[in-house]
């Protein structure tokens, strides 16, 4: 015999089978984003006008995704210049997680924000 499909490895088989289908949902959502994100970044690229650029970032964002992104970069300004995570928490009133977050990603080799803040701020 082959396989044993009792009913205990056909429940086995499904939840996994359900595990590989919600994977490859989960990328494919996520290329779907990303690929929205490129197209976004690139047309961002190509405007030279500020105010358009902020009337396009009103638009399509929430106000709390606003206030989200700025003080996202404000903490991110603030740990460049070396403030403390526990002074920027309670300057923004923000939790450590996110703060720590931000300095994780200041520290990559190949850092965005170390990027943008040294040569375009």
């Amino acid at each position: 015999m082959l396989l044993d499909f009792n009913h205990n490895n056909l429940s086995i088989f499904f939840n996994q089978l359900l595990t590989y289908v919600s994977i490859y949902s989960n990328i494919t959502a996520y290329r779907n984003i990303m690929d929205g994100i490129k197209e976004i970044s690139g047309i961002l690229s190509k405007i030279e006008d500020q105010k358009l650029i902020l009337d396009l970032l009103e638009c399509l964002l929430t106000e709390n995704e606003i206030k989200e992104i700025s003080g996202r970069w404000e903490l991110v300004k603030m740990l460049d210049k070396g403030v403390s995570q526990r002074k920027i928490a309670q300057k923004l009133s923000m939790s450590l997680c996110k703060i720590t977050r931000g300095s994780r990603e200041l520290k990559k080799k190949d850092s965005a924000f170390k990027r943008v803040l040294h040569e375009y701020l």
